[in-house]
Parts: structure tokens; C-alpha cells; sequence
């Protein structure tokens, strides 16, 4: 099997072209596998790229730990850059279908190679039923977390997320209270956890607890998210910059259209060989 590895602000996945082969039989088993970093190839994940009926392409992605997921920013700006400079569709606007729908995505360019994209990642979810979160409120805004001693506002981007402002991010709020979030009883589909400052209204810094993959170093959803959820929280402008582990994100939450708009790099690391795929 041929695969691709690339990454987003340091979000890595690998990629498999599946309009020149193919998919994987067990692509959740294959997840675990290739995304291992001492047995495998190394990355939070798998994506697929299928042919689509509804758009220039189709993205199936999977966690480290084999679980299929609906989105993934980052992950999305890289099938961009695939389909683009590997000539599935070179068009400066692009349609990705993903389970969170069709979305478009407009890349910029230099050399015939795409550099950077901007992603609408569409309107918010905010009714608890659909994040999905059993906590108050369409959606929960600022609320305590039972059995936790922070507040959060959850919000889905397509995907859960519980996104917690703090004073300053530690290893404890990512690595022990972050995987137990996750899967708290209050989120019937587990939830991704995001614990941020605020720097500025306009500038924040974020790390991030993936459902289904732990801490990584960037999360598109979840920097959408977190737009959103600071403006509902009165924390934060409609227009930011979220640094992340691996990189900043520009985001803006539209007033015009109510859709989320996430601008950030792409980048092609390298191609390889799978042999048990």
C-alpha cells in the first residue's frame, strides 16, 4: 500500500490515495498500526481520499486508537494539498466531503504546490443534544463540570469539544484531567478537550486532548472551537490567532454567515511503502 505522510501545524497523519488504489481492508486495525510511533509509521491517525459523488473528493479518517472520526481541520487542509499537487482536482476552490458534510476550501499556491488553506468549516453546533452533552444549556456556556473544579463551554464543530479557559495551561489540566473529560459520563460520544488562555481577545494559546488519540500538537476542530466558545464566553474577538504546539491558526467566526473560517499551512513530509496493508 502507498501512503503519504503529511502533517498540519505539526498534526500529522498518514494519507492513502484511494482513487490509484484500492482501500484498506481493516482501516481501523491499519490505524493502530501505521500510527504507532515506535512499531509503525508514526502519526495521530489515517485518512483515506476516495472518490466522492457529492464533491472533488471524499475524507475517511481514523484515530490512533482505530476509532472513526467525523472531522479533522488540520487533517482536511492536507486532502486539500493532496488533491491539489497530485492532480486529482487543481482548482483554487476546493469541495471535500467529510461526515461533517461538503466542505469548501480555497488554498493559495506558490511554485504549482500548495502552501496554505483556508477552510469553511461551516456553522456551529450549539444545541447539547446534538454536541452531544448532557450538561445545561444550548450550548453549556461557562458551566461547571461535575466532578471537576473547571468551567467549560462545549460547542461541536462537527466533532465534541469541551473547551475550558484556565490562567495558565499545565500538564495536569492535559494529562489527567483532559483523558478524563474525554470520557465522562456528560458526552455520549467521548469529546475532545481544550484548555486555553487568553492572551488577547484577539491571540490565545491552547493545547489540546484528542478523542481517541491524546494530547497532539494541533487540532483544527478544536481552534474552531475555541473561537467560538470565547466568543460565546465574552473572553475573546471573532477574529483570532490560536497558537497551538505546532503552529498558529487564524480563525474567524463570521457575523455575516454564522460559518467558521480556519486558515492555516499544509505540508507533504514524505511518501512510502505499507507492506501489511
Amino acid at each position: 500500500m502507498h501512503f503519504t505522510k503529511m502533517q498540519g501545524c505539526g498534526n500529522d497523519y498518514i494519507y492513502v490515495d484511494c482513487f490509484a488504489q484500492k482501500p484498506p481492508t481493516n482501516a481501523p486495525a491499519l490505524s493502530q498500526k501505521i500510527s504507532d510511533r515506535h512499531f509503525g509509521i508514526g502519526s495521530d491517525g489515517l485518512i483515506l481520499i476516495c472518490p466522492s459523488e457529492k464533491a472533488d473528493a471524499r475524507m475517511i479518517m481514523f484515530n490512533a486508537d482505530g476509532s472513526e472520526s467525523e472531522m479533522c481541520g488540520n487533517g482536511i487542509r492536507c486532502v486539500a494539498k493532496y488533491v491539489y499537487d497530485h492532480a486529482v482536482a487543481r482548482k483554487p476552490t476546493l469541495t471535500i466531503e467529510t461526515g461533517r458534510g461538503v466542505l469548501t476550501l480555497d488554498v493559495e499556491t506558490q511554485a504549482g504546490k500548495v502552501q496554505q488553506v483556508r477552510v469553511n468549516m461551516g456553522e456551529p453546533i450549539l444545541d447539547a443534544a446534538r454536541i452531544p452533552t448532557t450538561l445545561a444549556g444550548n450550548p453549556p456556556i461557562d458551566v461547571p463540570l461535575p466532578g471537576f473544579d473547571v468551567r467549560a463551554t462545549c460547542v461541536s464543530v462537527g466533532n465534541p469539544h469541551c473547551v475550558i479557559f484556565v490562567d495558565a495551561i499545565t500538564q495536569h489540566h492535559v494529562h489527567a484531567i483532559g483523558p478524563e473529560i474525554e470520557k465522562a459520563a456528560i458526552f455520549p460520544r467521548k469529546t475532545n478537550v481544550e484548555f486555553v488562555k487568553v492572551n488577547r481577545p484577539d491571540d490565545l494559546t491552547m493545547r489540546v486532548w484528542e478523542r481517541g488519540s491524546g494530547e497532539t500538537l494541533a487540532c483544527g476542530t478544536g481552534a474552531s472551537a475555541v473561537c467560538v466558545a470565547g466568543v460565546l464566553a465574552g473572553r475573546s474577538e471573532r477574529k483570532v490567532t490560536i497558537h497551538l504546539l505546532g503552529g498558529d491558526l487564524q480563525l474567524h467566526w463570521s457575523e455575516k454567515d454564522n460559518h467558521v473560517y480556519m486558515t492555516g499551512p499544509a505540508v507533504e513530509v514524505f511518501s512510502g511503502e505499507w507492506a501489511d496493508g
